[in-house]
């Protein structure tokens, strides 16, 4: 990944932001686990197809920058729900518990 700066309008450094060859495209996630420390937050997203499911993603990042992450979650629903209406919260996963299992 390359970042570069260039100077944009105001002064201010416009960064540039391009996306690695090796990441191929998007994933469905549709189950998330969040953990934390001191130091981090750990999100682990996942894809539960009954009786099975797999990890997606995994993200480590500071509370600064999950506090921003949420900040931005939460403005883009804003801006969805003026747009298309209310979204109503999907309701929990069927199990009360996800294991993971190492394969074998």
């Amino acid at each position: 990944m390359q970042n570069q700066q260039q100077p944009a309008q105001g002064g201010q450094a416009k960064q540039e932001v391009k996306i690695a060859d090796n990441i191929p495209g998007a994933e469905y996630a549709n189950f998330m686990q969040t953990n934390h420390n001191k130091e981090e937050f750990q999100l682990v997203f996942g894809n539960i197809m009954a009786p099975s499911g797999r990890v997606v993603s995994k993200i480590i990042t500071t509370p600064g920058h999950f506090k921003r992450i949420i900040s931005a979650m939460q403005a883009n629903l804003k801006k969805y729900e003026e747009k298309f209406g209310e979204v109503k919260e999907s309701a929990p996963v069927e199990s009360k518990e996800i294991g993971f299992a190492d394969k074998q």
